[in-house]
């Protein structure tokens, strides 16, 4: 299957109505796709993906997609949302620890290599905190300085046991044995309810 036609099933799968802040809607991207302007198309497909809840198939169609047109960030960026739709949403706004209080003394990257462990709030016997592997991808940035704020986005290695967060608690991050960062809840989405792989056309 050709990229047109991975990107075109992707836009049939946008209800009517949906539409960007700038009034793009699916329509837009089907114009795009008969001038050629596949990276125009995918951009607006995946900026329309904020406007609905899609099932993971139409992530994986446009993870495909820009697979095929080389755009490795881009097609990182469609693989996460794949996966949120299929385990949920996390997001925080994290916090790190300045350079000289941690071990870390380079910027976090930001396209979820990084998979640090995290205080969530349980205890194993003792007290002692029980802590989780989640991966971390920084919103509108490429990277994450020593000491600086972002909202990111988590992906639980278990994600049932994240289920208990809501808005406001305090999470902390680990790489070592020092807490390298903490972060507050801004938002919990469960899985899509149809995050199944929709059928291609």
């Amino acid at each position: 299957m050709d990229v047109v036609r991975i990107l075109e099933s992707a836009s049939l799968l946008v209800p009517e109505g949906v539409a960007t802040d700038n009034d793009i809607a699916a329509s837009d991207v089907w114009d795009h796709l008969a001038h050629d302007e596949w990276e125009v198309a995918l951009s607006l497909l995946q900026e329309l993906g904020d406007g609905w809840t899609p099932p993971a198939g139409f992530w994986d169609r446009l993870e495909r997609a820009a697979e095929m047109l080389g755009f490795e960030r881009s097609r990182e960026w469609c693989r996460w949302r794949g996966d949120e739709a299929r385990v949920g949403v996390t997001r925080a706004e994290l916090v790190l620890r300045p350079a000289g209080e941690t071990f870390r003394r380079t910027p976090v990257p930001g396209a979820g290599v990084l998979r640090p462990m995290w205080d969530i709030g349980h205890r194993m016997q003792g007290g002692t905190p029980d802590l989780y592997i989640a991966r971390v991808w920084v919103e509108f940035a490429p990277e994450l300085a020593p000491g600086a704020t972002a909202p990111v986005r988590l992906l639980p290695l278990t994600p049932v046991r994240w289920r208990h967060l809501a808005p406001g608690d305090r999470i902390t991050l680990y790489e070592t044995a020092v807490a390298g960062g903490t972060g507050t809840i801004l938002e919990v989405q469960p899985p899509s309810t149809c995050a199944g792989h929709a059928p291609w056309p």
